[in-house]
């Protein structure tokens, strides 16, 4: 397709739902991989430590990255730089089939993830506009969360099964998501003729970080959506530990399916923020925030299955009403200042240190010896009081 200026901002529009399926198949394979991997190493005896580091290699990535993605998201076409960066993961999913260690294959998915991340939200900015934002922004979230709750299922059921079989299944889904993005609009790039030379573009990132950070709107939605999906993926590595101890379940679909419950939560909860949340009232998201904590020390207690699924519901609701309004707020912020594509990247770095801290944090408590039950508790609090320090400063301010 040529470059052209969309006029379609429907968020029904052929290229919004294009963007939608791309998602939902790169997710798909983001979160089956993660699992199909981990029965792969749980098959070759790695360590239990080593499963937090696989997921902190990924994350590296992304910070590594950071000063760079957000450039290339705005320099060219959103929806062929998803589409490269999709052909990205598909190489390092091939790769760990065909036997390369799957620290070096995950390595490849998350420099492929981390170009991706701009282009994707940076993409729902210029496909629809103002109060549509927030709707739009829902829509990504219910695709991702829709993702990680049949990848997930996939990843493990499958890894039961056959743990190649579940490792070719994420390839396909990553061929199936570069296909999509060819029905994108290629779109102008929105910040053309930057410097690709290393010290501008560091120093052009470094600018961006200041300035969002300087913006209290934009800080304040920085720190709550780095704490959520810190926590977030420290949760999923807290489940496949915490299964066997607290549950005796030993399979590798059973965390997937508990995994899957927070997903369908997220999804309700993501609804319910785009109806009843907007650009003004970002703040009511708060409360929902403070009650995930409450509710994972609540879960960290549990001995049987039932309670299990219903805690891990409420969460999701919770963090689905929680992350969708700031996601909104940064990408208006940055659309308006840094541009989206420089904005996602940012708060690409903050999310993915969040994620690094909080990992290597779970990691070295596993590694002492300190009970998986402990563990949960600990977390539940310590992420309720972040976000109530978060909310009254941001009343505060």
């Amino acid at each position: 397709m040529s470059e052209s200026v969309h006029t379609n901002t429907s968020i029904w529009s052929k290229g919004m739902m294009a963007v939608i399926a791309a998602q939902f198949l790169s997710a798909f394979g983001d979160n089956a991989l993660l699992f199909a991997t981990l029965a792969l190493m749980k098959q070759q005896f790695y360590p239990d430590w080593s499963q937090p580091v696989l997921q902190m290699v990924f994350v590296g990535a992304y910070i590594l990255f950071a000063p760079f993605v957000g450039q290339i998201a705005d320099s060219f076409a959103k929806g062929r730089v998803m589409m490269m960066t999709n052909g990205l993961k598909l190489i390092g999913a091939a790769s760990i089939c065909l036997g390369v260690n799957p620290f070096i294959g995950y390595l490849l998915v998350g420099i492929g993830a981390a170009g991706y991340s701009p282009a994707k939200y940076g993409i729902l900015g210029e496909l629809t506009t103002g109060d549509k934002l927030v709707k739009a922004n829902g829509l990504m979230e219910a695709s991702t969360i829709a993702a990680i709750l049949i990848g997930s299922v996939a990843g493990g059921v499958l890894a039961d099964w056959h743990v190649i079989a579940a490792l070719s299944a994420c390839a396909l889904a990553y061929g199936g998501a570069v296909v999509a993005n060819l029905f994108i609009p290629k779109l102008a790039a929105a910040r053309p003729g930057q410097s690709w030379r290393f010290r501008p573009m560091t120093r052009s990132f470094f600018s961006a970080c200041q300035s969002l950070w300087r913006n209290g709107e934009s800080r304040f939605s920085l720190l709550g959506t780095s704490l959520f999906w810190g926590a977030g993926v420290t949760l999923r590595f807290l489940l496949v530990l915490w299964v066997p101890v607290a549950l005796g379940i030993t399979d590798n679909a059973t965390p997937t399916y508990l995994n899957a419950m927070v997903a369908v939560g997220i999804v309700v909860g993501a609804g319910a923020a785009a109806k009843l949340v907007t650009l003004k009232t970002v703040a009511r998201c708060m409360p929902a925030g403070v009650l995930i904590g409450v509710v994972v020390a609540i879960f960290a207690l549990q001995h049987a299955i039932l309670p299990a699924y219903g805690l891990l519901f409420i969460i999701g609701i919770c963090g689905g009403f929680f992350v969708v309004p700031l996601n909104a707020l940064l990408q208006d912020i940055g659309k308006h200042t840094v541009g989206a594509g420089n904005a996602i990247a940012v708060q690409n770095l903050g999310e993915n240190s969040a994620m690094l801290i909080m990992l290597a944090l779970y990691s070295l408590a596993v590694m002492v010896g300190i009970p998986v039950v402990g563990v949960g508790i600990g977390f539940g609090v310590l992420f309720a009081l972040a976000i109530i320090g978060l909310w009254l400063w941001g009343h505060r301010r």
